[in-house]
């Protein structure tokens, strides 16, 4: 096992010997526009894994898939070359997916922000359905106001009204 460190530092260093050559060496006239994104190469530091992206339609993808797998001797000979390593890993290419992820992500966010402004649009004159203050108000406060104007309508002026209030008052908050 070699370190992780190492790993990465080798990925680095072999995607940008491969993409040197792929645009220096190879003459294959079935390679397209090839941009190497990314290498990873497995802790034993034997195997190596390239991707890439091709620009163009699937007919330029399948071309230059074929071409990369035919001077993967020459690719991986120059890795060699360059790097100095004791064993040279084999490589293999793999087209990467995360444009084409990217695209698919970028599509879906646009669907959601047409809904999101279609949906504006319909709730500008828009209002709600039922009472403009949907919450109920608790049934004591309309006795209350009986009961104030109860004792304020005392014939007598007596505190008999205002006893009977103030009952009638804690017993209808006892019974809540």
């Amino acid at each position: 096992m070699a370190d992780p460190a190492r790993a990465r530092k080798l990925a680095v260093r072999i995607r940008q010997i491969v993409s040197a050559a792929i645009e220096s060496q190879i003459k294959d006239p079935r390679l397209g526009m090839v941009t190497v994104t990314d290498a990873r190469v497995t802790s034993d530091l034997r195997e190596a894994t390239v991707f890439y992206t091709v620009y163009g339609d699937e007919t330029q993808i399948a071309d230059s898939a074929r071409a990369l797998t035919s001077a993967t001797g020459v690719l991986r000979s120059t890795v060699g070359r360059q790097t100095g390593i004791k064993f040279v890993p084999t490589l293999t290419f793999v087209a990467d997916i995360v444009p084409d992820t990217a695209r698919e992500l970028e599509e879906a966010l646009e669907r959601a922000r047409h809904a999101d402004a279609e949906l504006a649009r319909a709730r500008e004159g828009a209002s709600y359905a039922g009472e403009a203050d949907p919450y109920r108000k608790p049934a004591e406060d309309d006795e209350d106001d009986d009961l104030d104007e109860a004792v304020v309508d005392a014939p007598d002026g007596s505190g008999a009204a205002d006893d009977q209030g103030e009952d009638a008052a804690v017993e209808t908050r006892s019974a809540l």
